[in-house]
């Protein structure tokens, strides 16, 4: 049933002042909606005959001109559920019953972000929000995904670089404008007329960055070094979570502050990374063992956290885990930095630098490339994924020994 959609001239809803209110009016069937222009005039300045103001100076062409940007708004919204074969209706001309089939980019990303929230994914979910407020500074509020332009994209771009954004950092955000733009293409939220990605090209912006990690030497050195007399709290704990992931095959933090006593059978410790899904399993040397016995308390059971990290008790949502993490993160890098500094290391210690560290010693000891993951610092990561699943954890096991 087709919508029509009129100006009137709200004579039955006058102000205080005097002054009647313009009104959108929208019929379909028996069913009829207003909607406000927030312009209101004298009632001797209406054309009830052409549903138009009539021109008396140019306040009221102003206003004239309003009207007709909004009508031609809702026209042009009209055509597009024609064209989306959407159900037309009030409710979905005028976005009362939650469906966004019109909504700008700014709110599709809110839509995106409040959806990996809800899914769990709450560092997806930063990632996408930290992007969305670049876009708002960079972008026209108002702008569709059907409007997107390659020149809005370069604009993008150069607007980043003059905040002071890093290729990589650009490259991420327009990567993730990229995925929400196939995302609401997928959800049928527009028609793509002409995709601006097929011809903007952001691999162009990804830049190789320096390698960050420290010889095989400064790792012993820092397993021998005494704790000063005056420390912080974590700078042991940031010394354990370091070597444990060093002596671990790389794991990161995330995976280290998940693991459960369960993960460990035997020598060995098996988890699911939460980055990739994949399942891995590396074998537990004796420093690894020792650093678990050192936070194993007697009462622990299979299901506690190995590490002081998290509490099942206290940190039961994503978010309060994703909370908590990024918190003992900040300490643990703060102290590895203390160990940096008292070392003399020219590399700053991080817990990523632990697991490139890794890759790079046994790299350095002609362990083969294809024994190393793409995440570790390759460049081709299908590739060397293929590799990695071809080989036995035994030829893990022994490219290991290298370690010390």
């Amino acid at each position: 049933m087709t919508i029509s959609i009129n100006v009137v001239c709200r004579r039955d809803k006058a102000n205080k002042n005097g002054t009647v209110p313009v009104h959108l009016r929208f019929t379909q069937g028996p069913r009829i909606r207003y909607v406000s222009t927030g312009i209101a005039i004298a009632p001797t300045a209406w054309d009830a005959q052409n549903h138009r103001l009539i021109i008396q100076n140019e306040e009221l062409q102003e206003m004239q001109y309003r009207i007709d940007s909004l009508l031609a708004e809702y026209h042009k919204r009209l055509k597009r559920l024609e064209v989306l074969e959407a159900d037309i209706s009030l409710d979905n001309l005028l976005e009362t019953n939650g469906r966004k089939n019109n909504c700008t980019i700014a709110e599709y990303f809110a839509q995106a972000v409040a959806r990996l929230q809800a899914q769990g994914k709450i560092n997806t979910a930063t990632k996408y929000r930290f992007t969305q407020v670049s876009l708002q500074k960079a972008l026209p509020p108002s702008l569709r995904f059907d409007e997107l332009t390659l020149a809005h994209l370069h604009g993008l771009e150069q607007k980043l670089h003059e905040a002071g954004c890093t290729s990589n950092s650009i490259a991420t955000k327009i990567s993730v404008l990229k995925a929400v733009y196939n995302k609401a293409l997928a959800d049928k939220v527009f028609i793509c007329k002409e995709n601006p990605f097929i011809t903007y090209k952001v691999g162009r912006l990804w830049t190789q960055t320096r390698k960050r990690a420290v010889h095989k030497e400064d790792v012993q050195r820092l397993m021998q070094a005494e704790l000063p007399t005056t420390h912080s709290p974590y700078m042991e704990f940031a010394r354990d979570i370091f070597l444990f992931s060093y002596f671990t095959a790389g794991i990161n933090f995330k995976d280290i502050a998940t693991l459960r006593h369960c993960n460990i059978e035997g020598s060995r410790v098996y988890y699911t990374r939460h980055k990739t899904g994949k399942q891995l399993s590396c074998p537990l040397t004796v420093q690894a063992r020792q650093i678990i016995a050192k936070y194993t308390t007697e009462e622990a059971d299979s299901d506690q956290y190995v590490f002081p990290i998290l509490d099942r008790k206290i940190h039961r949502t994503e978010q309060q885990m994703h909370n908590r993490m990024h918190k003992v993160l900040v300490h643990v890098n703060k102290g590895l930095r203390e160990w940096s500094r008292l070392l003399g290391l020219k590399t700053t210690l991080t817990t990523y630098v632990a697991r490139h560290t890794f890759a790079t010693v046994l790299k350095r000891s002609g362990v083969n490339v294809a024994l190393i993951s793409e995440s570790l610092g390759h460049s081709d990561l299908s590739t060397t994924q293929i590799y990695l699943d071809a080989f036995e954890n035994s030829q893990i096991d022994d490219a290991m020994k290298n370690l010390l």
